[in-house]
């Protein structure tokens, strides 16, 4: 057997319309379609979705602390929206680690409003 790509990740909220929002408005993802208890999202050539999980309890701040080596969700972005990014989540109060030099790209990982840890990741040009 072999995997062809991944054609989708799913992500565990506890307020569906807030997690829409935030990966739609910040991240830049398509709503593909509406669920009483999910959300299937779109990006690039792959998709996202949002399973309602109402008594679930927010991941903490601790993940951000020392992001490395912790389960993640990492996106590629353009260098020009991987520089802007820093300033926006700090505008919108979103946790954010410092960014991570690893030479030919830079990485910034950041929280969801369920507490999920998601990365973002720039390639130099």
């Amino acid at each position: 057997m072999r995997v062809r790509r991944l054609d989708h990740f799913g992500v565990d909220v506890a307020d569906l319309p807030r997690a829409e929002r935030f990966y739609t408005e910040l991240l830049g993802m398509t709503v593909r379609m509406r669920l009483d208890d999910q959300v299937l999202l779109s990006y690039g050539e792959g998709s996202c979705a949002l399973f309602l999980k109402p008594d679930r309890p927010p991941g903490g701040l601790e993940q951000i602390q020392n992001p490395l080596g912790k389960s993640h969700h990492a996106f590629e972005v353009s260098w020009d929206d991987y520089a802007a990014a820093r300033r926006v989540f700090t505008e919108r109060g979103i946790p954010h680690h410092a960014p991570i030099d690893w030479g030919d790209h830079e990485c910034l990982y950041f929280l969801d409003p369920d507490g999920n840890l998601l990365e973002l990741i720039g390639y130099r040009v």
